[in-house]
């Protein structure tokens, strides 16, 4: 007896309308739930459209602030001839460069803008938002990892889980604005300015502070903490 197996295959032309559309969604729910979280924090829809504007464009935009030197081993091959054969011999050297730290506009700067603006709006909780950055940069700093050739990285929800909680805790009458700016002042002082002394580890000709433009876990944990909030 022949069994028959019939194999359902999708056009290419279907596959990229299927991907486009899973694309859009995805996209609209990622700018819903960043509209809900500055909504939150006391921004209109307006201001909301040109903060996504600004970070969208500013993710392409990193301004150079010094330069650290570091020491890069760099694998290379000798050869020699023994009686008539050739030998391959691998040996390291170190070659030193410079490496340019950047802030980026988009995945850093912006979000601390954002962030001191709120605190100035309401400067009566100031006290627990720097105690909530503390709290949020100490745990992020201690799951911290420098990734050679890829940056400084931490596991993408402690940061915002620990800036909402910390909003929680702290009586400050206004949690959101606690998560947001413990969650975005935390994680850029412990993944980023804590671990300055790492960027040599990491071999890169620049490390750009926020340089994932606006997936970086600056700007998310501070949307992704007013959540969790």
């Amino acid at each position: 007896m022949n069994k028959k197996i019939i194999f359902w295959s999708f056009s290419r032309s279907l596959f990229i309308i299927l991907f486009s559309v899973l694309v859009l969604v995805v996209s609209l729910l990622f700018v819903g739930a960043i509209g809900l979280a500055f909504k939150r924090v006391g921004f209109t829809s307006q201001i909301t459209a040109v903060i996504l504007v600004a970070t969208f464009v500013g993710s392409y935009i990193n301004i150079p602030l010094f330069k650290i030197k570091t020491i890069f081993p760099v694998l290379k091959d000798e050869y020699f001839s023994f009686f008539g054969m050739v030998f391959r011999l691998p040996r390291i050297e170190y070659e030193e460069f410079s490496t340019i730290v950047a802030l980026n506009v988009g995945g850093a700067l912006i979000p601390m803008i954002v962030s001191f603006y709120l605190l100035w709006k309401l400067p009566s909780i100031a006290h627990y938002a720097l105690l909530g950055t503390v709290i949020v940069a100490l745990v992020t700093h201690l799951v911290a990892k420098p990734v050679k050739g890829l940056g400084i990285v931490t596991p993408a929800f402690v940061p915002p889980l620990a800036a909402a909680l910390a909003a929680y805790l702290l009586p400050s009458g206004s949690p959101s604005i606690i998560a947001y700016t413990s969650g975005v002042l935390g994680t850029l002082i412990g993944a980023d300015l804590l671990n300055l002394h790492k960027i040599p580890k990491i071999s890169a000709r620049i490390a750009s502070i926020g340089g994932a433009g606006t997936f970086d876990g600056i700007f998310l944990s501070g949307i992704i903490s007013v959540l969790l909030v």
